[in-house]
């Protein structure tokens, strides 16, 4: 176990040399005499716990999930030009997808607290009218294409498709006005995200965005 320790601490010193190096850092030692614990250490302009390892002060830090793909081989340089595509389109989809899904959650939480059928469908009232003020002028500046990776997009932040969710909010009515209106455009509202099917490009472009690297 203290090897283990010992690995992880040298892993955490190994990727944070860069930013002491940049920023600078001191650390308040609580006892050292006793080889114990440090109470903090300051890696500007973050604040760490640390501990001491063998006279040296090693910050502990939470490390994010990180994701590994292999490179892709392209076919053609079309298909390099799609995935390129894909990248932009993602970029430009996923923060609404993110929005969305936040409010959906928000929205059920907060309709789960009134008292009423009345109360709530007044409150989808309200919501609805705040989407299409605030969405519709951005929703018009995206492409076809874009506007059938979002949808997918929503699914994949809510694991919910999009018609479902109007269905559950709105009633079946409205959700069958929906996705008739969006069959006018080629999308469906029904559409499934399959990150291991069908989606697992996307999927790996969601990823890569969220996490940064591209």
């Amino acid at each position: 176990m203290e090897r283990l320790i010992h690995i992880f601490a040298v892993l955490c010193m190994a990727l944070s040399s860069p930013a002491v190096k940049a920023q600078g850092y001191y650390a308040a030692n609580v006892a050292p005499g006793n080889n114990g614990p440090v109470s903090t250490i300051f890696l500007m302009p973050n604040i760490y716990p640390a501990v001491i390892l063998e006279g040296d002060t090693v910050a502990c830090m939470w490390l994010t999930d990180f994701i590994k793909y292999s490179p892709l081989t392209f076919r053609s340089t079309k298909d390099q030009m799609a995935y390129y595509k894909l990248i932009r389109d993602v970029k430009k989809t996923l923060p609404y997808a993110k929005e969305i899904a936040e409010i959906i959650t928000e929205t059920y939480e907060y309709m789960e607290t009134l008292p009423d059928d009345n109360a709530r469908q007044k409150h989808l009232n309200k919501m609805e009218k705040y989407l299409m003020d605030t969405y519709t002028p951005k929703m018009k500046k995206l492409t076809r294409s874009q506007g059938q990776l979002l949808m997918k997009l929503v699914d994949r932040e809510t694991n919910s498709s999009s018609y479902h969710i109007i269905d559950a909010f709105m009633g079946s009515f409205k959700a069958w006005t929906y996705n008739v209106f969006a069959g006018l455009f080629g999308n469906s509202l029904k559409t499934r995200y399959n990150p291991y099917g069908e989606d697992r490009v996307t999927e790996r472009v969601c990823v890569l965005v969220e996490q940064g690297i591209v």
